[in-house]
């Protein structure tokens, strides 16, 4: 009696199984207050069912063990084709396997490993990035102009020479390892505008105001953008800042007129410096030329008086010389050397002191020959 209850209710299970629904009278799916939950599919069904459905694609309509192994085939083979991906020109390929780091990939056609196992991110590294600190730009919607709005707990900062600057900057950088960048640091514009902030506090800690406000702004420039880049190549940051720009530098608003007064002084002050320098630069190489060109003519009368009493004790010792030689003769020459000198310049008449005649009357013979001259 047992085995015929057993096999009738083996039976009832069957008629369940095949009509869709529980042995309780319940359909598939339905709760029946007993907390047990449906009854799972029958998986020689659902095989049964994809085969048929892949059979209608198949040639000859037939199943078989070859299709299935060809179907399969195809699908490991389009699975693998989807790990093949391009990275552009502007773009840097960061590979994830089960969504680590592993490598960053260049610009072209890349292969890695299909989902889930890998994926790609490729961000754009080509795009330079601005961050703008001690100033926000603002756009008027009424009217669709631009406005700058003053940040001050970003601008005011403290200089060498203990004044405050209200300084306006602006920040470019662009991502130099997409790597880095996406997993070594959690916010890039946070730790941007720390570094720029810090970077630029230290370099105008160390500056003077005047400097600051004039002819030091590129310097200050290079030495901020060298600071911020060695604080992010610490962080492992993968950015790499290409440009540190100026925007503004003034005084505090409170004393902008105060100062712009003393800078006014101040440019007065330089304005009469350089005029008394060039009139310097001008009156000192003058009187140098002067000075010069005194000394070079007393060199020369120098020399000049120098050479001729040589000449004329060179002259006097070659006439003693002569002298001692013979008296009579250079005494004859030397009187008549004097007196043509001392007569040169006067009206004479030369008479024979021998002439029998003795002297005649006195004829003016020099006022004749001017006459004739004449």
């Amino acid at each position: 009696m047992d085995e015929i209850k057993n096999d009738n209710n083996k039976t009832n299970f069957d008629e369940f199984k095949s009509s869709g629904q529980s042995p309780w009278g319940t359909p598939p799916g339905s709760g029946n207050g007993s907390g047990r939950g449906p009854i799972p599919p029958n998986i020689d069904e659902v095989i049964k069912k994809i085969q048929e459905f892949i059979n209608k694609y198949l040639p000859g309509g037939k199943s078989g063990g070859l299709p299935i192994i060809l179907v399969v085939s195809i699908l490991i083979v389009i699975w693998g084709l989807s790990g093949l991906y391009r990275v552009l020109p502007d773009e840097q390929g960061v590979v994830l396997r089960f969504g680590k780091f592993t490598s960053t990939t260049q610009p072209g056609l890349n292969y890695h490993f299909p989902y889930p196992i890998e994926t790609v991110l490729t961000p754009k590294v080509t795009k330079v990035n601005r961050m703008d600190i001690g100033f926000r730009s603002e756009r008027d919607t009424g009217f669709g102009s631009t406005g700058v709005a003053d940040v001050a707990e970003e601008s005011l900062m403290l200089t060498g020479d203990e004044n405050i600057v209200n300084i306006d900057f602006s920040v470019f950088w662009v991502i130099k390892d997409a790597g880095k960048f996406l997993f070594k640091i959690q916010d890039p514009s946070t730790v941007v505008k720390a570094a720029s902030e810090t970077a630029m506090r230290e370099v105008i800690a160390k500056s003077n105001i005047q400097s600051i406000l004039t002819e030091g702004r590129s310097k200050i420039e290079i030495e901020t953008q060298e600071i911020i880049q060695s604080i992010l190549d610490e962080y492992e940051s993968g950015i790499q800042i290409t440009q540190v720009q100026t925007q503004k530098a003034d005084p505090p608003d409170q004393v902008i007129d105060a100062f712009r007064d003393v800078q006014a002084a101040r440019a007065d002050m330089e304005r009469s410096k350089n005029e008394a320098e060039a009139y310097r630069n001008d009156v000192i190489p003058r009187a140098r030329g002067e000075a010069a060109k005194i000394l070079q003519a007393a060199e020369a009368y120098k020399k000049k008086v120098v050479a001729q009493a040589e000449g004329e004790a060179s002259r006097f010792i070659a006439i003693y010389n002569e002298y001692a030689q013979a008296k009579v003769v250079t005494q004859e020459r030397m009187y008549l050397e004097t007196m043509e000198k001392v007569l040169a310049d006067i009206d004479k008449v030369i008479i024979d002191k021998n002439a029998s005649s003795g002297v005649v009357p006195y004829l003016p013979l020099p006022e004749l020959k001017k006459k004739k001259t004449n």
